[in-house]
């Protein structure tokens, strides 16, 4: 006869049956605890060494320093952060406290000027050497070949320091013409117009091209596209050396039109301020919807388009300086009165304005303008020159009357650099011949390229002779 099992029996087994669960995922805990820190142990060291290479990957492994592009970086956020600490005072405090004219023909590199009650001497760019040569050059004395107007700007184009400004106002001898922004810019636009075609529409300097009619003048009918027996035909830079006008203005109404011209225009800096240590009048030019009025800008055959001599100079840097457009400078340093450096100036890139390729182009067909184009005159003889000669020289010139036809503006933008080394400069000379024709701008161009590398050949040439020799064994 069978029993029943007691219930006490049956919560015994529950309870066993428990325990032996628990002891199962007491054991599993353990099981995965151990796992987990055997992944700890091997993903830890893994990022460990991840890390070193994510934090040292940059460094060369050979001796621990930054690669170069690195070192640059730091130093290019170091002089940041020292710019910012050093320039207590900025180029608009600067310009809003010092009347123009007393940078302007300057005899000696430094001045002292006011600014917020404090005094402060200013260290200037202007290479005095140079800049006295220039102002002895100019023709002073009230005659009738004395000009209206003369302006003379030279530049260093790959960082903007204006080493010369010089010049006068014959009716107003506190003005500074080297600032003035209401000189027609004549053919002096050209330079744009050429940089705009070669980047538009793919002309290269030896590019042909075709136009009637006469070199200087520009006609509706000329800046028609037409093919007759009477056609001329001629390359780009030679069309440019002789700043034929039909060309430039075919070129402007036919290829370029208002947009690209308005865009290369800006590029050169027309229409816009020009950061620098004193005011300077803009540059104006102004375009219509109409095709004639683009060939009239284009090819400079028009007196609304107006040009400072501080900003040709610019134009000239920017062909000099691989298309790179430099803001001008004239102060290098200014210290308080405890002689402490309260503004040290930078070179500031404003931006590529064309391509390198394109700059090369120009450069190309200025150097042909001083060969054989419209400054061959004024260059005569270079090749014998000592120091000419020894000079990659190139220009652009421009000439048109003012509206009463009292006044002759002559320009030269150009540029002189040394064969054999990185040295160079950019130049810009605007005159405003009044009854009679008296010094030309290319001419004082010439001037001063040869009075700047004869100075600058004489130091290189010393320096060199002055090096030391081997010394030779006595025996």
């Amino acid at each position: 006869m069978f029993h029943k099992q007691p219930t006490l029996h049956r919560k015994q087994l529950r309870a066993d049956w428990r325990t032996y669960q628990g002891g199962l995922i007491h054991t599993g805990n353990k099981k995965r605890q151990v796992l987990k820190r055997i992944r700890y142990a091997i993903v830890l060291p893994v990022l460990g060494i991840l890390l070193y290479f994510v934090f040292t990957g940059l460094r060369d492994p050979a001796d621990g320093r930054h690669r170069p592009e690195d070192q640059q970086s730091d130093t290019t956020r170091q002089t940041s952060r020292t710019r910012e600490d050093t320039n207590s005072i900025s180029k608009a405090d600067i310009r809003n406290s010092i009347d123009s004219r007393r940078v302007f023909n300057l005899a000696a590199r430094t001045f002292s000027f006011d600014h917020a009650g404090e005094k402060y001497k200013a260290t200037t760019s202007i290479d005095t050497n140079l800049q006295e040569y220039m102002l002895s050059r100019m023709n002073w004395r009230s005659d009738r070949y004395t000009p209206r107007y003369l302006g003379i700007v030279v530049m260093d184009p790959s960082s903007g320091r204006v080493l010369s400004m010089a010049g006068f106002d014959r009716n107003s001898k506190t003005d500074n013409p080297c600032i003035m922004g209401n000189f027609p810019a004549a053919s002096i636009f050209k330079i744009i117009t050429a940089a705009a075609a070669v980047e538009t529409c793919d002309l290269k300097p030896e590019s042909r091209l075709t136009f009637n009619g006469g070199k200087y003048t520009l006609y509706k009918s000329q800046i028609k596209e037409k093919t007759n027996k009477y056609t001329n035909r001629i390359s780009f830079k030679d069309s440019f050396a002789q700043s034929v006008n039909p060309v430039f203005g075919k070129i402007g109404a036919l290829n370029l039109g208002k947009d690209a011209l308005e865009k290369y225009a800006l590029a050169f800096g027309f229409n816009q301020e020009i950061g620098f240590e004193i005011p300077v009048a803009l540059s104006r030019v102004h375009l219509s919807d109409e095709p004639y009025q683009w060939a009239e800008i284009a090819c400079g055959f028009n007196r609304d388009t107006t040009l400072s001599p501080l900003h040709g100079a610019m134009l000239a840097s920017v062909i000099a300086n691989h298309g790179i457009l430099m803001e001008p400078s004239i102060f290098d340093q200014v210290f308080d009165d405890k002689g402490k450096a309260v503004y040290m100036n930078h070179p500031v890139i404003i931006h590529q304005a064309i391509t390198p390729r394109t700059s090369d182009f120009i450069m190309d067909m200025m150097q042909t303008t001083i060969k054989s184009g419209t400054c061959r005159k004024a260059f005569r003889g270079r090749k014998k020159d000592s120091v000419l000669a020894r000079l990659t020289i190139g220009g652009k010139t421009g000439s048109i009357y003012n509206r009463q036809r009292d006044a002759r503006f002559d320009w030269f933008v150009g540029f002189a650099a040394d064969k054999q080394s990185s040295a160079k400069i950019a130049i810009a000379v605007v005159v405003g011949h009044g009854e009679y024709i008296g010094t030309r701008a290319s001419r004082y161009a010439r001037l001063a390229m040869k009075e700047y590398f004869e100075s600058y050949f004489s130091k290189s040439d010393n320096k060199v002779e002055g090096e030391a020799q081997p010394v030779k064994a006595k025996g």
